[in-house]
């Protein structure tokens, strides 16, 4: 078990757990650090830098990234300190340039005051900040369906050669994780379009609800097993179902 140590994170005490990440502890204790490139599912990135804060370990003050630092020895944080929201409002003017559409993004610019921008880079209706979350997402989920490709301000997440993926299968987990909403996916009726390809969706044997797509179920039944997918249901089901069969087993509470 891991030794708990003492924080100060904005003069308010709080325990944390040796090795555990600024963010985390700060999270727990319902202190605000803005984020946009990380998510509970995919911690450990550190890419877009906007949950930056100031730390004292007892060798004076220093910046740092809250999502990947871990704390290993009692410290001072300050997480909105005058030189943080300094360089946070650099840091989203920059991000804003890349993407000036995206909406979560600039509500942190409005929070933070950010003043407008008179870069000539400015890359007009882009959302995408490159965090890499959706490349991550649908690495996990076994895919691999689009990479980052080409470089400098040219860089974009996309499939290859920008031709419907044969390895997508329109799970949408790069959209649930995306922080701007850059990642253009629509729903009509039974069909949900997305990176170019067009998929059928399934009804949920249980409640009839259209919830994914054809493609979606037969990977899950690959990576997961057929015996857990004898019948094709949706979250909603699955999790009634295994709530029946834990009463069964060890009665009613």
């Amino acid at each position: 078990m891991n030794d708990v140590i003492t924080l100060a994170v904005n003069g308010k005490q709080v325990d944390a757990a040796q090795g555990e990440t600024i963010l985390a502890v700060a999270r727990r204790n319902r202190i605000v650090i803005p984020t946009l490139c990380h998510h509970e599912a995919l911690a450990g990135q550190g890419c877009c830098r906007v949950c930056i804060v100031e730390i004292n370990e007892g060798g004076g003050n220093k910046v740092v990234v809250s999502c990947v630092y871990p704390l290993m020895r009692p410290a001072e944080v300050l997480t909105e300190s005058d030189r943080i929201v300094r360089l946070r409002q650099v840091i989203l003017s920059m991000l804003r340039d890349r993407a000036p559409q995206g909406e979560r993004l600039a509500a942190l610019c409005r929070n933070y005051k950010v003043p407008d921008s008179t870069r000539f880079l400015k890359q007009e209706g882009e959302k995408c900040i490159l965090c890499g979350l959706c490349v991550r997402a649908c690495e996990a989920m076994g895919t691999g369906a689009i990479s980052t490709v080409s470089r400098g301000v040219a860089k974009r997440v996309a499939t290859p050669y920008d031709e419907p993926s044969a390895d997508c299968v329109g799970c949408l987990s790069c959209v649930h994780v995306c922080p701007t909403k850059a990642i253009g996916v629509t729903e009509e009726g039974a069909w949900r379009s997305i990176w170019g390809k067009t998929f059928a969706l399934v009804h949920c044997e249980c409640c009839g609800v259209l919830f994914a797509t054809a493609e979606e179920v037969a990977h899950a039944r690959t990576k997961a097993g057929s015996a857990l997918f004898e019948r094709v249901t949706c979250e909603k089901c699955r999790r009634t179902a295994i709530g029946d069969v834990m009463a069964k087993t060890y009665g009613s509470p």
